[in-house]
């Protein structure tokens, strides 16, 4: 195959984050966002890595993804990378929700996109998004590869027995209802960089992965497969997040409607959007709870407080999953860079074989590192992320399995 280049496309409802890279050295070319589509500040930025040029920004009216992605284009063919160019070997497309069906990366087609738009009620906000960013690169390249890339799949591999909940089967299986997790890409890239860490291949350890953003979640991760992860079949529960709830007793819900007078769209509202730290003390930002902490603010430290006890839960919730641990892994905007965070996840967990050295703890730092003391029963790691190549990975890998010697059958209107 001598196409070497992957577009990797997260389309949101009203943005486009994108990513150009040359897979022979999975090197970036181009990373660029457009936001606020549909508006007429709508704004891009788009940064030339290939050529080391300057950032370009531009704002006005974009009215819709199709015009987004031209924009896109335009820019990447400003510096000879356009999306016309025959070096692209695919676009790779993140999608939320694959449901139960799609456990590994996926060419798009007209099954595929139907599949898709089915599962938009349990993925209200992301899907129909995600199939948005879909149609309109299928219109721009018809004769391209489409991948799809779903957050759920890595964690397929969990057993039925921590994928069902304790409800009707029946009544579970009709309306799709049981944990399927997500952050995949984020947990598969980020498990495999541990191992290699550790100088081990990732099917000899078992880590468990935190990925602490404003969204947040945990995974059991043996042996390089999924065994457990804390969200379940939406991004609301598990972990305390920056507005979202996490776990919450399902009887707040009838409570709230019935003493509160609350309908579905407030609850709805407050647990996924009024919750979480935001909720506890106002803010959403660990960097500013934390400034609040130092000078003496109490509803930050109680939000701080139940943010670790919740994510400590999870910790041991996970060793007794996995019997043994190698490793632990901090990731994403605040795993990476909020020491005070991963210090405290894992005081007071000496017996479990935890601690992390505080030198090596305050070190900031793009390289995955190794924050525990030295002669660690259990590694304890910052690992940062890499969700964007991590999809083009698969993509490359998949369309490079594969004879596609025909377009997609989606047509666009």
């Amino acid at each position: 195959m001598t196409a070497t280049r992957v577009l990797v496309l997260n389309s949101g409802s009203s943005s486009v984050k994108y990513q150009l890279l040359d897979m022979r050295d999975s090197s970036r070319l181009a990373v660029g966002l457009v936001e606020r589509i549909g508006e007429e500040t709508s704004r891009l930025k788009h940064t030339p890595l290939a050529s080391g040029g300057e950032t370009r920004e531009w704002t006005g009216p974009i009215a819709d993804h199709d015009a987004a992605l031209k924009a896109v284009s335009a820019e990447l063919a400003q510096d000879g990378l356009g999306v016309d160019s025959p070096e692209l070997a695919a676009i790779g497309h993140r999608v939320v929700h694959g449901g139960k069906r799609f456990t590994e990366p996926t060419v798009i087609d007209d099954a595929v996109l139907a599949e898709i738009e089915r599962l938009i009620p349990v993925a209200p906000l992301h899907n129909p998004a995600n199939l948005t960013g879909i149609r309109t690169a299928m219109g721009l390249r018809p004769d391209l590869p489409q991948v799809a890339v779903f957050d759920t799949a890595f964690h397929t591999t969990m057993p039925e027995s921590a994928a069902r909940y304790a409800i009707d089967v029946e009544t579970a299986d009709r309306h799709r209802i049981r944990r399927y997790g997500f952050h995949g890409t984020s947990h598969a890239y980020v498990s495999r960089a541990t191992a290699k860490l550790l100088g081990k291949a990732p099917e000899d350890v078992n880590v468990i992965v935190l990925h602490l953003g404003n969204g947040a979640s945990a995974s059991a991760v043996r042996g390089g497969k999924c065994v457990d992860t804390s969200m379940g079949l939406t991004p609301l529960e598990g972990l305390v997040m920056g507005t979202r709830s996490g776990d919450i007793d399902p009887a707040v819900i009838f409570h709230l409607a019935r003493v509160g007078e609350m309908s579905i769209a407030e609850i709805d509202t407050l647990l996924n959007k009024k919750s979480g730290l935001i909720g506890l003390c106002g803010d959403n930002d660990m960097r500013e709870i934390r400034r609040r902490i130092d000078e003496g603010d109490e509803r930050a430290q109680l939000a701080f407080d139940i943010y670790i006890h919740r994510l400590k839960k999870y910790i041991g919730a996970y060793y007794a999953v996995l019997g043994r641990v190698d490793a632990i892994a901090f990731t994403a905007g605040v795993g990476e860079n909020a020491a005070p965070v991963r210090e405290a996840a894992v005081a007071g967990l000496e017996q479990l074989g935890l601690a992390v050295d505080a030198e090596l703890n305050a070190v900031r730092g793009d390289e995955p590192r190794l924050i525990s003391p030295a002669g660690a029963r259990v590694a304890v790691a910052v690992v940062p992320t890499d969700e964007e190549l991590e999809i083009a990975t698969q993509t490359y890998a998949l369309v490079g399995r594969i004879d596609y010697a025909a377009p997609p059958r989606y047509t666009a209107e």
